[in-house]
């Protein structure tokens, strides 16, 4: 694992990025999760990256695991190349913009949130 150093900074730009609380990305999960004939266990809805994101909210750092840093790098990454392609600017909202933004929902972060 990192040296404490590295977790202290990956940890604020993970909560920098990761602007929905647990309970917001947990409903969003189940939300997204659902479909007409079935709705998943809320502790298996959304895909994997998604529930470990949750998984990560409800932890303290001193109990984050390997896998949870990596993680963490992956989001804010992730988050952080979607952002820079979201400030472009463009004439008009289109299905593209719904899409990445339900992307990054999926990661914990609402870009229509302050």
């Amino acid at each position: 694992m990192a040296d404490a150093l590295e977790i202290d900074a990956l940890w604020e730009d993970f909560h920098r990025v990761v602007n929905m609380t647990s309970a917001e990305l947990a409903s969003w999960l189940r939300v997204r999760g659902a479909d007409e004939e079935v709705e998943p266990l809320p502790d298996q809805a959304g895909p994997p990256t998604g529930r470990h994101v949750l998984a990560i909210l409800q932890k303290r750092r001193t109990d984050l695991t390997d896998d949870d840093v990596r993680v963490m790098h992956r989001v804010v990454d992730t988050v952080g190349d979607l952002v820079d392609m979201e400030n472009e600017p463009e004439p008009e909202r289109t299905s593209e913009d719904t899409r990445r933004r339900h992307r990054l929902m999926t990661l914990g972060h609402d870009p229509l949130k302050p």
